[in-house]
């Protein structure tokens, strides 16, 4: 059950009256981002956990970083046995999101581990200038 699945028919009605950028400013608060995520910066290192609940899979989470952008694909997957649906609060299903982190990092030296629901990822700072999007391989703590 998508919460949002009428949202973009609303929206697109909205931005015909109000113009079309006027709801880019508030798309986080109308639709939060998937999946959330904390990010740290250090000096030389940027700490990154993201809420990925219930991945049973982790090859179906793909994490990319080039340059100074992070990428997160994958679907959230919460299974329930039947009933009805009270309350669905937890957004799940697929997501795909961009994030622009405050500087480069190096691609060859990446961990990414998950563990208890949180993918954790150390990036650490690019002094010279490289670009290659890597796919990282995570690595289940449980």
């Amino acid at each position: 059950m998508d919460p949002f699945s009428n949202m973009n028919e609303w929206k697109k009605n909205m931005d015909n009256f109000f113009g079309d950028s006027f709801w880019n400013e508030f798309e986080d608060v109308l639709k939060p981002p998937v999946p959330q995520v904390n990010l740290y910066q250090f000096e030389n290192e940027l700490l990154c956990y993201v809420n990925l609940p219930g991945v049973k899979d982790l090859e179906k989470i793909d994490v990319f970083v080039d340059y100074a952008t992070l990428e997160l694909k994958g679907i959230i997957d919460i299974k329930h046995g039947g009933g009805q649906v009270i309350k669905d609060e937890i957004i799940h299903g697929a997501f795909e999101r961009k994030i622009e982190l405050p500087y480069p990092v190096r691609s060859d030296k990446i961990d990414a581990t998950y563990q208890h629901g949180l993918l954790v990822l150390q990036l650490h700072r690019l002094i010279r200038e490289q670009t290659s999007k890597n796919k990282l391989a995570i690595k289940h703590l449980d």
